[in-house]
């Protein structure tokens, strides 16, 4: 209710931005233009009083000059949807490329792990799959708040206030860390106390003190990822991540292999390699390349906290909720008859999703970008064109990969196991395999778009309704109340996520995106450009 009030808030007067028969004058057969300042910030938006509410602004908002026109046939759909493919792919492209590579730091480490022992790869893997991706779930969720308010910033051309933010997230997730370090520290009998093994949970407990400079790099990275991101720098994150990827795979391969440190040795690499990717990024922002993007450190950071701590808090809860949900699939195998098998076989499907959804997250950080943009600009119909583009591009990509596993669902099993029963399960598994991946290449999209609109917490409560209160407990009556098994568990929590994916489809269907667009423009005089600016104003005038 906060931020709708504030929303809600008048935006000007009627004295300064009527004319003399009570049009506002922005609108009296002007250039939008005419109404920016040199900053691109909308002069009727710079510290007026003003007793217009935010429907009436909304109602009178005009377009950007450079918004799309409107689509009038199929020519001109085509036109524009190649035009868009181009924009998006140019950013979906080198985000696939950059995931992937880091994504791949940990999977080398536990590669290489895996050569070291049994009891070495369990211990690895049990500290990155519940301890460091717990971790990573909520500062990336936290750090993706940056999408919205540089993303929307960006648009607007209040290009000094993207430094700004990325220093505010700098402060919130460093100080998250923080928080999140006893469940470094006390990894041992935390894990002890979910049912894990003495052993395990020794040598987990080890390797996690050997990882807390990892969740500080985690706390750099990600905001400075969406700082270059928003700008549609990721070319340059994708060459830093190519770089430190070669060279991890060849120190991890010295140093635990060959200089026999072991795990103590992969933790390290680890940690130094995440640290090189925070490094370089910063020596590609310090020398010049963002421009006005970035003007040095500032105490401007420090302000307006409170308000972008919730907006980071709601984006963690968004993106918690859908990361959980899927560990919990995993989970609630367990505990079925055959419980080894079960697990096997669901890993082996996790695994062909978790490299189809690479393709999706490229989706979901290119339509963020355009959406934010966009939004920030003042191009309503070009954002929204932008969500229309995704969403049934995505789609063509989740079916292109459900119709390959479809014809090979005879062979594609054997490439992860020799073990013919888990063949079997695989294997009859493969129907569902198939409608997740056009599900979970959609979804990723539609939840970029959310994050680059900034609904991140109405997302927060569909994604609450539709996972735990309709899918969890369908997937529990299926798989063991019905004796389901396996694919029981999967169909219900594959329902909740259909469930969800259809909601966001209402959701971005009924938008209002002329709203959307003057609610972006409201967002940056709230949460930067007018507030600091006037506060600098005026500590000059003092001076």
């Amino acid at each position: 209710m906060e931020e709708i009030d504030s929303i809600t808030r008048p935006l000007f007067s009627p004295r300064a931005d009527l004319g003399g028969d009570q049009t506002p004058r922005f609108l009296l057969g002007r250039s939008p233009r005419a109404d920016f300042d040199g900053d691109q910030t909308p002069r009727f938006l710079l510290g007026r009083s003003s007793v217009y509410s935010f429907a009436s602004y909304a109602s009178m908002f005009v377009p950007d000059a450079d918004d799309i026109a409107p689509i009038k046939g199929c020519r001109d759909f085509f036109k524009e949807f190649m035009a868009e493919s181009r924009k998006l792919w140019t950013l979906a492209g080198p985000a696939i490329f950059t995931s992937i590579c880091q994504y791949s730091l940990g999977a080398i480490t536990q590669t290489f792990a895996g050569h070291l022992g049994s009891l070495e790869l369990a211990a690895f893997s049990i500290e990155n799959s519940i301890i460091a991706n717990l971790c990573f779930g909520i500062l990336l969720g936290m750090g993706s708040a940056l999408e919205t308010l540089c993303g929307q910033a960006f648009g607007a051309g209040q290009m000094d206030m993207l430094g700004v933010y990325m220093q505010r997230s700098w402060v919130i997730l460093n100080c998250t860390s923080l928080m999140l370090m006893p469940l470094y520290i006390f990894g041992a009998p935390l894990l002890r106390l979910i049912g894990q093994t003495e052993d395990i949970s020794r040598e987990a407990g080890k390797l996690a003190v050997w990882m807390i400079p990892q969740l500080f790099a985690y706390a750099m990275n990600f905001p400075i990822a969406k700082f270059l991101q928003s700008q549609s720098k990721i070319m340059a994150m994708a060459w830093i991540s190519a770089a430190v990827f070669g060279l991890h795979t060849l120190l991890s391969w010295l140093v635990m292999l060959k200089l026999g440190w072991g795990l103590a040795g992969g933790a390290v690499v680890l940690n130094l390699s995440w640290w090189l990717i925070v490094l370089a990024q910063l020596v590609y922002i310090l020398s010049g390349t963002c421009g006005e993007a970035w003007s040095g450190f500032s105490w401007r950071a420090f302000k307006n906290l409170w308000g972008f701590v919730k907006l980071s808090l709601a984006s963690a809860v968004m993106l918690c909720l859908e990361i959980w949900y899927y560990m919990l699939l995993v989970l609630f195998a367990g505990y079925l008859k055959d419980a080894e098998i079960a697990v096997d076989a669901l890993s082996i499907c996790t695994n062909i999703v978790g490299w189809a959804v690479m393709v999706s997250v490229g989706c979901n950080a290119a339509i963020s970008v355009r959406v934010s943009n966009e939004l920030g600009a003042a191009h309503p119909r070009t954002a929204k064109f932008s969500v229309v583009v995704v969403v049934l591009t995505s789609f063509v990509i989740g079916l292109i990969f459900s119709l390959a596993l479809v014809i090979f669902r005879k062979e594609y099993p054997s490439l992860f196991t020799n073990n013919e029963q888990i063949k079997k399960v695989v294997h009859s598994l493969t129907a569902l395999l198939a409608t997740c991946l056009v599900i979970n290449n959609i979804q990723p999209a539609l939840s970029g778009v959310a994050i680059g609109a900034g609904w991140q917490a109405s997302v927060a409560y569909v994604n609450i309704g539709c996972y735990y209160i309709c899918g969890v407990p369908l997937g529990l009556v299926l798989g063991y109340k019905l004796d389901m098994g396996v694919r029981g568990i999967w169909i219900g929590m594959l329902g909740g996520t259909a469930i969800q994916t259809l909601v966001l489809l209402w959701m971005v269907h009924k938008t209002n995106w002329n709203k959307e667009a003057s609610i972006a423009g409201k967002r940056i005089k709230q949460w930067g450009g007018e507030a600091d600016h006037a506060a600098e104003a005026d500590e000059e005038a003092a001076f």
